[in-house]
């Protein structure tokens, strides 16, 4: 089964006010100056669903590139991503610990995991959670240039597997990650438009 949607990755259920404002609302005001993100959907379990976004950003791969892998900076412009810090990886590999916080249904809703992620510059960067508030969390980065109309830019696609612990329900992880998949993308293309100014 496979429909179109999006969502990130953080889970503790705490009282909240609904009167904040955050990034998300700005990048909706946004949305309208934006290419669109095609989501989809894919049931892999009863309770495991793989999520694709797709954006193009008529930039080069490098630069694209250099976004993705500035892992701490990524707070300043990922919407509801809370925490992302580098932790040292007993291989010597790269480890990433992230926390991503929102509201949902008048209550925070707060997800930690720990990756391991492995670079392959320029196409690909897959990642696997080593710890965290799911049983299973992976998936990957991946760029492809294109060229058309005297413009070189890159598709970027981002794929993730959830499987969520039975005390998260999973039609509302699902719409969640989503939607959030979609605004994360949207805020990479615009760091990109923003670093290229």
């Amino acid at each position: 089964m496979t429909e179109q949607q999006n969502f990130p990755a953080n889970l503790d259920f705490n009282a909240v006010s609904d009167d904040d404002t955050s990034l998300e609302d700005n990048l909706a005001v946004d949305a309208a100056n934006l290419p669109p993100v095609t989501v989809q959907i894919e049931k892999i379990a009863e309770r495991q669903r793989q999520i694709t976004a797709k954006i193009q950003i008529p930039h080069p791969v490098e630069r694209i590139w250099k976004v993705l892998t500035d892992y701490e900076a990524l707070v300043d412009f990922i919407p509801n991503l809370a925490k992302s810090r580098l932790l040292e990886h007993p291989q010597g590999g790269i480890r990433l610990e992230q926390v991503g916080s929102q509201r949902l249904l008048n209550f925070n809703f707060c997800a930690r995991v720990v990756l391991d992620l492995e670079e392959s510059f320029p196409k690909e960067i897959c990642f696997s959670m080593v710890e965290g508030d799911f049983k299973g969390f992976c998936g990957r980065w991946h760029l492809e240039p294109y060229s058309g109309d005297g413009i070189t830019g890159t598709n970027l696609c981002y794929t993730i597997q959830v499987w969520p612990k039975l005390t998260m329900p999973i039609s509302i992880i699902e719409r969640r990650l989503s939607k959030d998949l979609q605004l994360n993308l949207q805020a990479i293309y615009q760091r990109v438009e923003q670093l290229t100014v």
